[in-house]
């Protein structure tokens, strides 16, 4: 900005500098106006992202009565879940059964004999650990489809040092150290229960690799891991019956013993425990419940930002907004819409779910239970058939008509690029006149400047003249 270089020097006392920012600030006005537009631009932007949003939130709500998952949810009951629990899939059909549980399933775990010295070497060689299911009668190991996972041990390991080497193989067995009186063992377990996940170990010294040698089954050197070791827990399946037909599971959940239901044995039961399967009319209801809420939040954000204060005469941000206006009478004329898709159910005011004044929904909770109570089949079908056309269930249309509202060329998108197109305007606009008003300052400021030198010059040049005249009244005397 131009300055000026003397205060009213020439000018007799004239505060020029004063007068040169009032006349800038009054070139500066419009820039107010730009401001408030800005702020109301900015203002828009924000609210209709709100709106975004929550129409967002209608689609995921609509997007739950439109699928099948949102339909085929059902309610699991155990009449005794400490003894058996259960759950089941959408979609499963009510069924009930009873389940009783004669044993849990098991790991298989081992401890070797009591070895001394405590924290002495046990001499080199290879420990073979192998994964696989045991025989009883005669004992037997069947190896499973699993590789052995063969552990080198040097001359100088402790027990420790097995111990570590065997859990760091990720054999599908956890090893320990278990020290006492009579000296130190190696506890091995199963990771997994079930008789599948038995496991052998064997060892081979001195550079055998026949684990069956006599030189790796005897008591001396590494194979006294092997030689005199106890089986403390069988691996062993769990046991049931469903009614009174024997199952068993590997784990203690039978995940696909009844067709879309998983049970799971806790403990060893002392009578029957029944299991049901039923609808969830509860989750139904919940997602219906969520789209009302989800619609009046939409509808109730329009209200308030389209109304009008008759008493103080102003409008909210949106009042007068005709795309605003649209966008509220295009949704509740989806929530209005009549379906064909069921034969029972037309509009949503025929299971209580009316529109209230001021458009949002209310749900008389009586008849909407009764509806789902006595044609839940037709109820679903109001919401989410796919018929096409008139035959589209209320959710359906929602859920095309909120897709198409939040798509790259929808409402949303065509309304945010015209208002950030008003802010680009706007801040061009301020430019402009931020421009004018530098360049009439410094033309301003450089016309009093010269101003204010021409009046130095007069009265520097009035001085002399009134000096003159004296010198000459005092000679003529």
């Amino acid at each position: 900005m131009a300055t000026i270089s003397s205060v009213g020097v020439g000018t007799a006392g004239l505060d020029s500098a004063s007068i040169i920012k009032k006349l800038v600030e009054l070139e500066k006005a419009p820039l107010t106006t730009l401001t408030t537009q800005k702020a109301t631009v900015n203002a828009k932007i924000s609210a209709f992202g709100q709106m975004k949003s929550l129409v967002s939130t209608l689609s995921d709500a609509a997007s739950k009565l439109s699928s099948v998952t949102g339909w085929n949810a059902v309610s699991t009951t155990s009449s005794d879940s400490k003894y058996v629990s259960a759950t089941a899939v959408g979609g499963t059909l009510p069924t009930t059964f009873s389940v009783e549980v004669q044993s849990l399933a098991k790991a298989q775990a081992t401890a070797s004999s009591a070895l001394l010295p405590v924290g002495g070497a046990l001499g080199a060689g290879t420990l073979r650990l192998e994964l696989g299911k045991w025989s009883v009668s005669p004992s037997s190991f069947t190896p499973g489809s699993g590789v052995p996972v063969d552990i080198a041990v040097s001359a100088s390991d402790k027990l420790s040092d097995v111990a570590s080497k065997i859990n760091g193989a990720n054999a599908g067995v956890t090893a320990s150290i278990l020290s006492d009186a009579s000296g130190e063992r190696l506890l091995l377990r199963s990771k997994t229960t079930g008789e599948a996940a038995g496991f052998r170990l064997s060892a081979m010294e001195g550079g055998d690799t026949d684990i069956t040698s006599a030189a790796n089954t005897d008591a001396s050197g590494l194979s006294r891991l092997v030689n005199g070791s106890t089986v403390t827990q069988a691996a062993a399946d769990a046991k049931a019956t469903v009614n009174g037909i024997a199952v068993s599971s590997g784990t203690n959940t039978f995940a696909s013993t009844v067709s879309g239901v998983s049970f799971t044995a806790v403990q060893v039961t002392t009578a029957p425990i029944e299991i049901s399967v039923a609808q969830d009319t509860s989750a139904v209801s919940t997602n219906i419940d969520a789209f009302v809420s989800a619609y009046n939040a939409i509808n109730q954000l329009i209200n308030e930002a389209t109304k009008f204060d008759s008493t103080a005469g102003t409008g909210a941000l949106l009042q007068g907004d005709s795309t605003t206006i649209s966008l509220q009478n295009m949704l509740r004329s989806a929530v209005q819409t009549v379906t064909t898709g069921s034969s029972v159910f037309q509009r949503l005011a025929d299971v209580g779910i009316t529109q209230q004044r001021g458009g949002d929904l209310a749900v008389d909770s009586t008849k909407l239970k009764k509806a789902m109570t006595e044609n839940m089949d037709e109820l679903k079908n109001m919401f989410r058939n796919t018929g096409g056309g008139s035959a589209d269930g209320v959710a359906v249309k929602v859920k095309a008509m909120a897709t198409n509202l939040l798509s790259d060329a929808g409402f949303f998108k065509s309304k945010d690029n015209a208002l950030q197109l008003a802010l680009k305007r706007n801040a061009s606009e301020v430019t402009r006149v931020n421009d004018k008003v530098d360049a009439f300052e410094k033309r301003i400021t450089a016309r009093y400047n010269a101003l204010d030198t021409q009046m130095s010059s007069l009265t520097a040049l009035n001085a002399y003249i009134s000096q003159q005249v004296t010198t000459w009244n005092k000679s003529s005397g």
